[in-house]
Formats: C-alpha cells, sequence, structure tokens
C-alpha cells in the first residue's frame, strides 16, 4: 500500500488538473453513477469538535475512497488546523486498500478547486476583483484557485484578525502576479467585487446583500454548526448552486445552515435551490442569465471531491515514484 505525507501531497496537487477533473466527477454524483453517501460524524462535545465519515466511489475517475476528517474549532490561533483528514484508497476492482495519503492538503485543495469550478461556471467572465473572507487555509487555497479561472487583477483580504490578513497579503503578494491588499472590514472587500469568497467560521453573517455589487458570484465554503456565513436577504435574490441538494439540505453534520436556516424562516424553499454543479456541467439547468444577476455557490463538501483530488495524488505519485509502500498482511 501506497503512503503519502502531507508535505508529498502538497507537492504532488496540480491545481489545474485538479478544477477540469473535479467537472466530470460533479457530473457524475448529479447523474446519480457517483456514490457519496451523506457524512456522519462523532461528536467531541468537550471540544465543540467531531469526526466525521465520507466514503465516495466516482466511475468517472475509476476511484473508490473513504476520507476520515475531523473539525476542531479550538485549533484556530494554533499550529494544528482547524480540518485534519486522511484518505484512504480502495482498488475499484477488488476492493484492497491501495494507498493511504494525508487528506488535509487535499481537503483544502479540492474545496478551492470546486469554488473556482464554480466560478468557472458562474462568474462573469470579465471578473477581476476578487473579495475574501477569512485569513486561513482557505483563503489561501481561494486566491490561488480563483485565479486561474479569470483574470483576476486584485484580490481584497478581511478578516476578524487585520494582522493575519496583512500577512496573508504580504505572503501572497509575492507569489502572485496581481495586486494582493489587507481592508480593514468585510464591507470595503466586498465593495465592488467581482467574485467574493468567504471562507471563515463565522456565527453571523458575513456576506450580506447590501454590501454586494450586482454580478457578484459568491462561493461559501465556510462551516459553523451554530452560525452561517450569509444573509437570508443574499439568499433570496440570489442564483443558488449546490454540490448536491440531497447534502446540502441535509441535517447535521452534513447540511448548511446558510439554507437550512433560511428555509425555516420561511425566505426561500428546497426548490429554491436552482441546480447542482453537475447540472450546470451537463446543461441540464441554466447558469447566469445576465451581467447584473447575483449567483451564490454553496459548498458542504463532499466525497466525490476527495476521491477526484485522491486519484490525481496517487497516480502522480506512482509516476515520480514518491511515497513509502507498506504490507497490511
Amino acid at each position: 500500500m501506497l503512503v503519502l505525507g502531507r508535505s508529498q501531497v502538497e507537492a504532488l496537487i496540480d491545481l489545474d488538473a485538479l478544477i477540469d477533473a473535479l467537472a466530470p466527477a460533479m457530473a457524475d454524483l448529479s447523474s446519480g453513477s457517483a456514490s457519496a453517501p451523506a457524512r456522519i460524524a462523532a461528536l467531541v462535545p468537550e471540544q465543540e469538535g467531531f469526526l466525521a465519515a465520507m466514503p465516495g466511489y466516482v466511475p468517472s475517475a475509476d476511484v473508490l475512497m473513504a476520507k476520515l476528517v475531523s473539525l476542531f474549532p479550538h485549533n484556530a490561533g494554533t499550529p494544528l488546523p482547524t480540518h485534519q483528514a486522511a484518505i484512504l484508497v480502495f482498488d475499484s476492482a477488488t476492493g484492497a486498500p491501495a494507498a493511504l495519503l494525508d487528506g488535509t492538503a487535499i481537503t483544502a485543495a479540492r474545496t478551492a478547486a470546486c469554488s473556482a469550478l464554480s466560478a468557472r461556471l458562474l462568474a462573469r467572465e470579465d471578473a477581476t476583483l476578487l473579495a475574501v473572507l477569512g485569513t486561513g487555509v482557505q483563503a489561501r487555497s481561494h486566491i490561488r484557485a480563483m485565479c486561474r479561472v479569470r483574470p483576476i487583477r486584485e484580490v481584497r483580504i478581511a478578516g476578524r484578525v487585520p494582522a493575519k490578513a496583512a500577512d496573508l497579503a504580504a505572503e501572497l503578494s509575492s507569489e502572485l502576479d496581481v495586486e494582493v491588499r489587507a481592508v480593514p472590514t468585510y464591507v470595503e472587500a466586498l465593495d465592488g467585487a467581482h467574485i467574493a469568497a468567504a471562507t471563515t467560521h463565522a456565527l453571523e453573517p458575513v456576506v450580506r446583500r447590501p454590501w454586494l455589487t450586482p454580478g457578484v458570484h459568491v462561493t461559501s465554503v465556510g462551516y459553523n454548526p451554530d452560525g452561517r456565513e450569509i444573509d437570508d436577504a443574499t439568499i433570496a435574490d440570489a442564483l443558488v448552486c449546490v454540490e448536491s441538494r440531497q447534502a446540502a439540505l441535509a441535517p447535521f453534520p452534513a447540511g448548511s445552515n446558510d439554507l437550512l436556516m433560511p428555509i425555516r424562516h420561511g425566505v426561500i424553499t428546497p426548490e429554491d435551490v436552482h441546480a447542482e454543479l453537475g447540472e450546470l456541467i451537463s446543461g441540464h439547468k441554466p447558469g447566469r442569465t445576465s451581467p447584473t444577476q447575483i449567483t451564490l455557490y454553496k459548498s458542504v463538501g463532499v466525497a466525490v471531491q476527495d476521491a477526484v483530488a485522491a486519484a490525481l495524488v496517487v497516480a502522480a505519485a506512482r509516476v515520480e515514484s514518491v511515497g513509502a509502500y507498506v504490507t497490511l498482511e
């Protein structure tokens, strides 16, 4: 069995290839040919954390795998990430374990890559200004991914701790050929933005309808079981898209308060969720219909994303002879 550590996984991830590979995987999910049951979780109430299990099979990528992922929010501000994961890949013909790899880097990359895919499908072609809300792993990943699908020229970063936003802006300014700067508030970050990426653990919405410019594409990947990132008015006005209706509208730990709360408030109904990404890709549902329309992609994370990312990494590792081999017998 091949074993890959985090630094090896990070070095092997090809973000452009991952964005491309996610499209057929999401189409598989929407058509029903992929298998990705809603995640289940063991709760750790003392730490307000949980450990979730996410198995998945994607026929277009010929990959069968299971991810175990923990969410421990009190790790924020420590050397440990809030999300940590391990992925076990199985031979899809025999069911034999084939690879064990760090899933933390894959979770970061696949989440941002699918947000970038949503921007490729829904954001205006001339989108040049990106607002990023949050300063953690997903903020960094989203900036890198969004710059691959739209001609981004300016990135504004805002977070709860201004110093962290400034540090992230300085780090990415030296890496990317775009202007990256920190701003004091979410309002200032969103002002005039063509794409807005929310990547927080917010209790109260960090994206509010009066702060949005007509035509903006919003992505929301943040998760807090007691809060949400997007306000009711934005959900009501936007063309809402998800990875999977079943996953997004499921109860904890699978679903999204960003959608479940406005449904409970009577602001929208489940039928107002316009499309899954796979339905946009297959042409079964239309995407943006006007330059001024607000579009929204709400992500809860689904196993097919991890499966595709893991398959790409394992294939690259075998080509480059990276990793160690162990036997379980």
